[in-house]
């Protein structure tokens, strides 16, 4: 039966308000009051988040900006040339950042800051520059940059709030939809296997809560519980032990460490997919290779 359900629907239960988005339900929060001082403190979380996601060695003081331009238009090798302009992504947001902590300052004090603002013109450019650089950034994990992370600051910068708000709820519906994808990978890597038998309801669990943490803030009551329960879903799957009585027959051991790696990196990604709150295509689409490859191998070695 085709989804009636339309995009953007509410609904509450318990109390807890929920948006649906492309088959998946929300959980949703009340955005704060728009002004400067709340697009500061969201621009600064989202700026944190980023870092904390992105290659090591990119957090670049927005005072050293103009070195950093230097070095990185003087440098030929295209390598370093990638992590000069890491840094220099970095260098660019940080100084938009700092640019709105003294607009935040002035108009505390009592300064009309308009939206023509001079300031308020070069930070919105050094947030647009930013997200151009962040394009050679790479996931700590190496095989994507998650543009979508350098673009949210510079939204957080144009939007309204709520807007802005509204969008990242599409986001995470996406998010909901890469995980599923990462978790029917690793089930179907251990389908017929009666080694792993019982794993499968774990490795399912351990979507479940990933969702679960992908849509819940830092700031929510709930937080600690959620998060405990994704660590613990995770480390169930890494612990779990096979029935290894045909281990050695026809090579089942070797297949056994491979479903172990395979089911490591499978909670790895699913990890990384739900700290970012963004879908990994790269990464996930790599993920779906070493699966396919240990599939092929196994039917090979079934003849």
């Amino acid at each position: 039966m085709k989804d009636t359900v339309k995009n953007g629907l509410r609904k509450e239960n318990d109390g807890v308000t929920s948006v649906y988005y492309d088959g998946y339900w929300v959980k949703c929060y009340k955005p704060p009051v728009d002004n400067l001082t709340a697009k500061k403190d969201l621009i600064q979380s989202l700026t944190r988040r980023l870092f904390n996601h992105m290659e090591h060695g990119i957090n670049i003081p927005g005072r050293l900006l103009e070195e950093v331009f230097d070095v990185y238009e003087a440098e030929t090798d295209q390598s370093k040339k990638r992590v000069k302009g890491a840094m220099l992504a970095g260098a660019l947001f940080n100084r938009a950042a700092d640019i709105f902590t003294s607009l935040v300052e002035l108009e505390a004090k009592g300064v009309e800051i308009k939206p023509d603002n001079d300031l308020m013109r070069t930070c919105g450019k050094c947030l647009q520059q930013a997200l151009e650089y962040g394009k050679m950034v790479k996931h700590r994990n190496g095989d994507e940059g998650i543009d979508e992370l350098w673009g949210e600051p510079f939204k957080a910068f144009i939007m309204p709030i709520e807007e802005f708000y509204e969008s990242r709820y599409v986001k995470i519906a996406m998010t909901m939809k890469n995980l599923d994808q990462v978790a029917a990978y690793m089930t179907d890597s251990i389908k017929e296997d009666r080694r792993f038998a019982g794993l499968e309801p774990l490795i399912l669990n351990y979507a479940q809560t990933a969702k679960y943490k992908c849509e819940t803030l830092r700031t929510d009551d709930n937080v600690l519980d959620v998060w405990s329960d994704f660590v613990v879903a995770g480390e169930a799957i890494i612990d779990f032990s096979s029935v290894t009585e045909e281990a050695a027959i026809n090579h089942s051991l070797m297949r056994e460490f491979d479903i172990k790696y395979l089911m490591k990196h499978g909670c790895r990604l699913i990890a990384f997919i739900t700290r970012a709150r963004t879908p990994m295509p790269v990464s996930t689409k790599k993920y779906f290779s070493e699966c396919k490859r240990y599939s092929e191998k196994r039917q090979l070695q079934s003849l």
